[in-house]
């Protein structure tokens, strides 16, 4: 509903005050000065709220894999070859440049990529505007004024996370003011941190945005003072990663005065500062009622096995609509169709083509997930890693995960119950989606036939899944099958922020507080990330370490480390984050320069199927750390600097 009303804002705005899409950090091209539609944007509270709806609908749009880097840029997923072409594919594979941008947010492109100085432009619009509004309230007008700038800081973030130095947009140019004025200057990344959390702070000061939505009919997706607080807590771990705290890699990247654009020496204190600011946000959210998903929250017309019921919780924290666990979801573009049809495979046999079933998980990132002890199946001494390829039939243990009697892949079995919750398979029990009357016995559930010829593989030319692993994760449990040929989906809010990021932000900013890399992390390090184990079925870090190769691996900062990052590769796997996670970390040069792996999935054989193929090599250059400023910009405005590598 509210991302109708947004859709209709944006559509009011752009034909009422703006006649072309704007662009900034040159700011050649500006707002024209149109008092009279001004005035009209501003005419009273129900134009205004048009506005601010526009000032949303130009964030990111999290739920699209040609717009959020996050989709395919690490390759964690990927189109089959005949999908390809697309941009974000392009992108993750590595064939970005500055001359046509694959994903522009710097200038902008494309109906659903804006420059998101134009965003920011509106928000400074309104910032400037909402206080003259007549018929607005004090308390109204100051949670507008805060929703601005909250959307500002985010924006400035992004920016900042994407492309590294940018040219912080503090407020709108005059359009008198000479083009000389306002070829504005790249920033020092410190000094853009500093500004981005000066905004944060005066909007946490303010204290004017509610604790939590209290109208949930109009008002779901707007900014609370949770979102506020878990933004300045990112911020802070951003600031305190390897890539922007010390980084001694771009000791040749020098401003206009000369001047490094990244500090060159290590700042401990960031990650107490960042400690403390997630703790903050961890107060606020529990005040709000923000907490993580649990099994009472799932609603089902069935007794369930336990089994069942921790994959549906954990598939449920994602889709299920505005949820407890959900501190922030995107929803002016929402998870519909054309994100979940390309993750859902066919599970009958039918006569057209319900589902497209074209993104895959790759298997670098379906290995990641832990044996069902808990800990990495290549340090698990009970799972049989190094036979993972070879087949093996379900049976009665794993009955309501694989289909007994049926062939599948040995790495398909002995899992954590989030392989089972993120990931669809050949043969892989798939419950829930398909028709309203679900078997008692949910052993008897539908399941995907993914073997060439089968109605779960090619269909169409080029709707296949590539890899054998279907995203089930972001798949609404509140989808459906009506039948074989035809479903019904249910859209929700890209979740955009949630808790259990945020505990994991706490724990890996605890942990770095520890004195050096052989130190014991503060004790309640493994509280936080324990507490989003437990919720997964799984035992606590030390206890499941126990029983590793490395059993002392949690008791250092180091051991600790590795441990934190890839719980985040696991916890929040297909939801984006591991791009800007392997970036921040400064991992992705080594984690991505790799081979793109999947099932034989052209193979009918079920020994040929369950065997390796190569779909695509990934090449990860130091310059991706940070996308290109495009080349238009760069000529509009001599004085920018272009980023290494580009």
């Amino acid at each position: 509903m509210y991302q109708q009303y947004m859709k209709s804002a944006i559509k009011y705005i752009i034909t009422t005050l703006f006649g072309a899409a704007v662009f900034a950090c040159n700011y050649l091209d500006v707002v024209p000065d149109n008092i009279t539609t001004i005035d009209h944007a501003f005419a009273d509270r129900y134009a205004t709220e048009k506005y601010l709806a526009s000032c949303y609908w130009a964030m990111p749009k999290s739920a699209g894999w040609n717009e959020n880097p996050g989709i395919f840029g690490a390759l964690e997923m990927c189109f089959n070859k005949e999908g390809q072409a697309s941009g974000g594919m392009q992108f993750g594979l590595g064939y970005d440049n500055p001359a046509s941008p694959r994903i522009n947010y710097w200038g902008g492109k494309g109906d659903y990529i804006r420059s998101l100085y134009a965003g920011i432009r509106e928000c400074n619009t309104l910032m400037e505007n909402v206080v003259n509004v007549p018929d607005l309230s004090s308390y109204l007008r100051k949670r507008m004024f805060d929703e601005a700038k909250l959307l500002k800081a985010y924006m400035h973030f992004y920016l900042l996370s994407y492309y590294g130095p940018i040219c912080p947009l503090r407020e709108n140019t005059p359009v008198n003011e000479s083009t000389r004025g306002v070829r504005v200057y790249r920033e020092k990344v410190d000094d853009c941190f500093r500004y981005i959390l000066q905004l944060l702070d005066e909007v946490i000061e303010n204290n004017a945005l509610p604790v939590d939505i209290q109208n949930r009919t109009t008002e779901l997706g707007r900014f609370t003072m949770p979102v506020a607080y878990f933004l300045r807590a990112k911020v802070l771990v951003y600031w305190a990663s390897p890539l922007f705290n010390g980084n001694t890699d771009y000791n040749g990247f020098i401003d206009h005065n000369g001047e490094h654009f990244f500090n060159q020496t290590y700042d401990p204190t960031r990650w107490t500062k960042a400690a403390e600011a997630c703790e903050k946000a961890i107060e606020i959210c529990r005040q709000a009622g923000i907490r993580l998903y649990g099994k009472s929250d799932v609603i089902t017309s069935k007794t369930l096995p336990d089994s069942i019921m921790t994959v549906q919780t954990l598939r449920s924290c994602i889709s299920d609509r505005w949820n407890v666990e959900l501190i922030w979801g995107n929803s002016s573009y929402s998870v519909n169709s054309g994100l979940q049809s390309p993750c859902m495979p066919r599970l009958e046999q039918g006569t057209s083509s319900s589902t497209s079933s074209t993104l895959s998980m790759t298997l670098a990132h379906v290995d990641l997930f832990y044996s069902k002890n808990g800990i990495p199946i290549e340090e698990d001494p009970n799972y049989d890693y190094s036979n993972r390829f070879n087949m093996r039939t379900g049976d009665a243990a794993h009955r309501y995960y694989i289909k007994e009697g049926e062939q599948t892949a040995a790495m398909n079995f002995e899992r954590e119950p989030r392989f089972y919750s993120t990931l669809g398979f050949d043969r892989g029990l798939w419950y829930g989606n398909h028709y309203s009357n679900l078997p008692d016995d949910p052993s008897q559930c539908l399941y995907p036939k993914a073997r060439f010829g089968e109605f779960s593989s090619v269909f169409n030319p080029g709707d296949y899944n590539a890899t054998g692993y279907f995203i089930k994760k972001l798949v609404s449990v509140n989808t459906t099958f009506r039948d074989a040929n035809s479903v019904t989906y249910e859209t929700y809010p890209f979740p955009d922020m949630r808790f259990a990021d945020l505990l994991l932000f706490m724990a890996e900013a605890l942990n770095e507080t520890a004195a050096d890399e052989n130190s014991a992390p503060p004790a309640e390090t493994y509280t936080y990330i324990d507490m989003i184990r437990t919720r997964a079925g799984l035992k606590g870090v030390v206890e499941s370490w126990i029983n590793s190769v490395n059993p002392s691996k949690p008791a250092t900062k180091s051991g600790m480390r590795e441990i934190i990052r890839r719980e985040r590769k696991i916890e929040l796997a297909c939801e984006g984050h591991y791009y800007w996670d392997a970036r921040r970390w400064k991992t992705a040069q080594r984690e991505q320069t790799r081979l793109i792996q999947g099932w034989n999935v052209n193979a009918s054989d079920v020994g040929e199927y369950y065997s390796v193929k190569t779909l695509y090599s990934r090449t990860f250059a130091h310059r991706d750390y940070f996308a290109p400023i495009p080349d238009d910009d760069m000529i509009k405005n001599p004085q920018l600097i272009q980023n290494p590598g580009w």
